[in-house]
């Protein structure tokens, strides 16, 4: 068995991925906020609700990698089960948000109705479809802790929705948010062939996942069932 000395140094890197992109998002959000774009006491309170589940999301994948370094793995799979269905509630939160929105006409006026609702459905999905993947790869350390990274790396979305020009960039803003999100992947790879000496698999598959999340959701935005049911929760 692996002493919590020896395994510090491999969950290091985990650690500090986790909290990067823990304060990446909430940074992305916060200066939204104080710039005064968004009022957060007028938002309905499934926003809210949805905020608090993902503030809960970005704390247990910092805690997760500090339990393993610890040696504190009972804690760490009592928590783990709870993180798969805190990810169900997130993508369920995600999806209705995604729908109310359009009804009150709350979303941004610089994507389409199809396009948000295709936006709002897919990463809800992805992201929730990758956590249980994770779950299920969870004797396979490796790919558990890529697939849980990956599954938060695709819902930066939000937050780089807040810091990048998005008005500028209507009708092409999946290419400059999938190349932000691979440049992460990227940091992941470069700790693979650091450590392993290969890009590991699940790295690959992470970032095949980024594009094809990117492509499926400007795709659906063009599908004329998508676009009559985003016209029927607008009111046309």
């Amino acid at each position: 068995m692996a002493t919590a000395a020896a395994v510090i140094p491999a969950e290091r890197f985990w650690q500090r991925m986790a909290i990067g992109l823990a304060l990446f998002i909430i940074f992305g959000f916060a200066q939204f906020a104080l710039r005064g774009f968004v009022d957060p006491w007028a938002a309905p309170f499934w926003v809210h609700l949805h905020g608090v589940a993902m503030l809960a999301w970005l704390a247990l994948l910092i805690v997760q990698p500090t339990l393993v370094s610890r040696a504190n793995l009972p804690l760490h799979r009592r928590l783990g089960w709870i993180g798969g269905g805190l990810a169900l509630v997130i993508a369920g939160l995600g999806i209705f948000t995604g729908l109310a929105s359009l009804v009150l006409e709350r979303f941004p006026p610089f994507f389409s109705p199809p396009y948000f609702l295709a936006l709002t459905t897919v990463e809800s999905l992805a992201f929730g479809a990758m956590v249980w993947w994770a779950v299920r790869r969870r004797v396979s350390t490796q790919w558990h802790r890529r697939l849980m990274i990956g599954a938060t790396i695709i819902i930066l979305e939000p937050a780089l929705g807040r810091l990048l020009p998005m008005p500028l960039m209507i009708g092409w803003s999946d290419i400059p948010v999938a190349l932000c999100q691979l440049v992460v992947v990227s940091i992941v790879a470069l700790h693979d062939r650091r450590t392993l000496g290969r890009i590991h698999p699940a790295t690959k598959a992470v970032a095949a996942i980024v594009i094809a999340v990117r492509a499926t959701i400007y795709l659906l935005s063009l599908a004329p069932p998508v676009i009559a049911l985003a016209a029927r929760l607008t009111d046309g």
